[in-house]
């Protein structure tokens, strides 16, 4: 997939495109709804396929204050809209000066100068430009005129109940901590990426090693508690593994940052400072205060018991 991220330097190739715009933060199943019809429509037509995304979430820069943490970083994103074989990437930088250009001025910047769009595919209450100026209707008054087509697509994707999948629906299950059913909606178990940082070496001294990961802020991680689960190291190897996020209540009661802390089952090996992709399979139990440190190393062994189970 090219990945084209200067605007200035952008002309329509030779070979015409069909488009999709979006956010697609986590390229869940209503996501991939809409890009094999932009991959069916572009076969139709004889066009190479282009995704319209952002260096970051739009209601970072137009809503500060409510912005969602994020399904995926760019990088993932990336790496999610490559894997669907999508032709060329567009990621537009989002800053105050983009949030107020009409939708009508981005249309002709990127869809139409850009990447020359014979065809627009995206969600039928897609939103976009200056206060959500942008929509279907308008696209397709504007391809009427311009010359390409314009196609609304459901997002219900495969979803067996019928209900729409969206990115908001799938943050709602992550912070219930509910991993298996965020997991349908997404098409594979939501992962977090960050790098492992010296913690206070607790979980050597009761007998679990385990890597202290540090995500970035912006990144949704799922509710408190234990989960069964996959350690990724950068040589593509994942390793089975008992996971810990939360504020350690036993130890440190007063706490308000959750930590993510990945034990690997049948491990021993230095991890420090390498680049960590964890993902969450299932919630073994929400996080607990213990009396005692015998008490919570022998949930400790409980829980270890349940992942390895649980990952069989």
């Amino acid at each position: 997939m090219k990945v084209v991220t200067d605007l200035a330097a952008c002309r329509p190739a030779h070979h015409p495109t069909v488009v999709t715009i979006g956010a697609y933060d986590g390229v869940h199943l209503g996501h991939q709804a809409i890009l094999a019809r932009l991959t069916a429509m572009a076969a139709e037509l004889g066009c190479a396929t282009a995704v319209v995304t952002f260096d970051r979430h739009p209601a970072s820069v137009v809503r500060p204050e409510s912005a969602p943490r994020l399904l995926t970083d760019l990088d993932q994103k990336l790496d999610l809209l490559a894997a669907t074989g999508v032709d060329k990437c567009v990621v537009v930088t989002f800053d105050v000066e983009r949030s107020r250009q009409p939708a009508e001025d981005f249309v002709k910047e990127v869809v139409v100068d850009c990447l020359g769009a014979r065809a627009v595919v995206v969600g039928h209450d897609f939103h976009f430009g200056h206060r959500r100026g942008g929509n279907v209707a308008l696209l397709q008054r504007m391809g009427a005129e311009l010359g390409f087509d314009v196609l609304g697509v459901s997002l219900a994707g495969e979803d067996p109940t019928g209900e729409a999948v969206s990115s908001t629906r799938v943050r709602a299950l992550l912070a219930a901590g509910d991993v298996d059913v965020a997991a349908r909606l997404l098409g594979r178990q939501h992962e977090v990426r960050g790098t492992v940082v010296r913690g206070d070496a607790r979980g050597h001294e009761l007998g679990y090693r385990t890597a202290n990961v540090a995500v970035p802020d912006e990144i949704l991680l799922p509710a408190d508690g234990i989960y069964a689960g996959w350690y990724e190291r950068p040589d593509g190897k994942a390793h089975a593994s008992a996971i810990s996020l939360g504020r350690r209540p036993t130890f440190y009661p007063e706490a308000t940052t959750s930590v993510l802390e990945a034990h690997l089952l049948d491990f021993d090996g230095g991890l420090y400072d390498e680049a960590a992709r964890v993902r969450f399979s299932a919630r073994l139990r929400g996080e607990e205060r213990f009396e005692s440190e015998r008490e919570l190393v022998d949930q400790m062994a409980r829980d270890v018991d349940a992942a390895r189970k649980a990952l069989a």
